[in-house]
């Protein structure tokens, strides 16, 4: 198939549709009119996209959990729980791994074990299982506005049942939720499958409604540079933007490098703004997300409070729109809604404390900042060459020539040359750029960066610096040093 950054035509969209509500029973409880209705009717400090423009002016940073099971009553509990008892400001619905893979019958053995054993059998909440009715007890039993977050390279159904449930957030994009989270999906049908989702929500917002969008920002969440996730989330609110999307986020996962943190967030706000407007799209309102560090955690508890507290108060000197906040029990599984809230109420202390101070002007993160720029311009300027223009086709073709490359990523789709590595003050380098259409100027910067650490550890630039910093925060460092 071949794809364009073009609205889909409504003929066609329409003749999908019918298809896409067929694909489970509850497709059958979506009415568009009615949903539309529906949505009109939800307080508007419960709508998503106002309580991040409210932040957005007034430079607070608003927290958010990540939070879902099988057993939609549990799921409002626990919600309810970290909203009162976490202090959250924005709550999320975070979907299961069978719904993410279109497996709907698993699901539904999921939800019919968790009654059974009387906990939750999924690793997540399934929207397109419950549908409509279910999804809307969830929404209208909580104060503060909801989000979903998934994982979903075809999301067709799961926007469908998730927008008309009253859900006024939607996370996700056709590159950020298939390179980095499986194999054999090609980028032309995720993209296709994508651009359904946002025209979906684009009618909606004809319509009246406006639904909050969200790029997938940490990737892989691995020392992914700073300069590849933005151009991917650039990329993705351009293709959000062509079919209707008016209200994007854009986020970016933490490398642990301060400086080189708030720079992230200013150049990716600062470029997003910058194409938007280019490519005609003036109206589309931007804010950004942080997550706190996406990599290993320590086992220990207090020294998780220690990576939680860095990323709060990185994501608010940043002035970052909001942050996605991490638990204490990262490195043991699935936590506990009790170290859930108390992850939140430590990143509440950091955002509280720290929301009259600002990093984003300081000479050190201009000058980052507009490293990562210049990086941007030449992969987004590559990928519009590619695609003459059309931002579609060039991400295909970028990817296949690795003009674009997410490091660690399970696709086979991405090229996987691209290694990065921290240099000695932490920051996030490229050891080898692969087909990163890079100047030589900026090459030798990556370069000069990494020599600078081995010499002050007195070895070469080598993989084994790849492989110690990947576990080094699990470990109580944020640079992998030899001992």
């Amino acid at each position: 198939m071949e794809i364009r950054n073009k609205r889909i035509p409504e003929d066609q969209f329409f003749a999908e549709r019918k298809e896409v509500l067929k694909q489970w029973p509850t497709g059958d409880g979506v009415d568009f009119n009615e949903a539309v209705s529906y949505q009109k009717a939800i307080a508007q400090e419960r709508r998503f996209g106002n309580k991040m423009q409210q932040a957005d002016k007034s430079g607070e940073t608003l927290i958010q959990p990540r939070a879902g099971v099988a057993l939609y009553d549990e799921h409002i509990k626990l919600l309810q729980y970290l909203e009162k008892e976490g202090e959250a400001d924005l709550l999320p619905t975070t979907v299961d791994s069978y719904t993410r893979l279109n497996r709907y019958t698993e699901a539904q053995t999921g939800i019919e074990k968790s009654r059974e054993s009387g906990r939750s059998m999924l690793n997540g909440f399934p929207i397109v299982n419950y549908g409509v009715e279910i999804c809307r007890k969830v929404t209208s039993s909580l104060d503060s506005p909801v989000q979903v977050r998934h994982g979903t390279p075809d999301a067709r159904l799961l926007t469908e049942i998730s927008i008309a449930g009253g859900f006024t957030s939607y996370e996700g994009g056709g590159i950020s939720y298939n390179i980095p989270y499986s194999k054999n999906h090609s980028l032309e049908k995720t993209i296709a499958h994508w651009q359904y989702a946002d025209r979906l929500i684009g009618m909606y917002e004809e319509a009246g409604v406006s639904i909050n969008r969200e790029p997938f920002g940490p990737l892989t969440g691995t020392l992914v540079a700073p300069c590849i996730s933005n151009s991917v989330a650039v990329l993705e609110s351009l293709l959000a933007a062509e079919q209707g999307v008016k209200d994007i986020t854009v986020g970016y996962g933490q490398c642990g490098n301060l400086i080189q943190d708030v720079a992230a967030i200013r150049s990716l706000k600062m470029m997003t703004r910058e194409y938007l407007d280019k490519f005609g799209y003036r109206d589309v309102k931007v804010t950004t997300v942080f997550h706190q560090w996406m990599g290993g955690f320590p086992q220990d508890e207090s020294k998780s409070f220690g990576v939680i507290s860095w990323g709060a108060a990185a994501a608010v000197l940043a002035k970052a729109t909001k942050v996605i906040v991490k638990t204490p029990h990262e490195a043991m599984g699935v936590p506990t809604k009790e170290a859930n809230a108390s992850g939140l109420r430590a990143t509440k202390q950091l955002t509280s404390m720290l929301k009259d101070q600002s990093f984003t002007e300081i000479p050190a993160v201009v000058a980052e900042s507009n490293i990562i720029m210049q990086e941007m311009r030449c992969i987004l300027g590559k990928v519009e060459e590619l695609g003459r223009g059309d931002f579609a086709l060039g991400t295909v073709a970028a990817f296949e020539a690795g003009v674009l490359d997410v490091p660690f990523a399970p696709s086979r789709y991405n090229a996987g040359k691209v290694m990065p590595a921290r240099d000695n003050s932490g920051a996030v380098r490229l050891l080898e750029i692969g087909n990163l259409p890079f100047t030589k100027d900026l090459k030798d910067f990556h370069r000069e960066k990494l020599e600078q650490r081995a010499a002050f550890e007195n070895r070469p630039v080598s993989f084994q610096m790849v492989i110690d910093d990947v576990y080094a925060i699990g470990k109580g460092f944020l640079v992998g040093r030899p001992k």
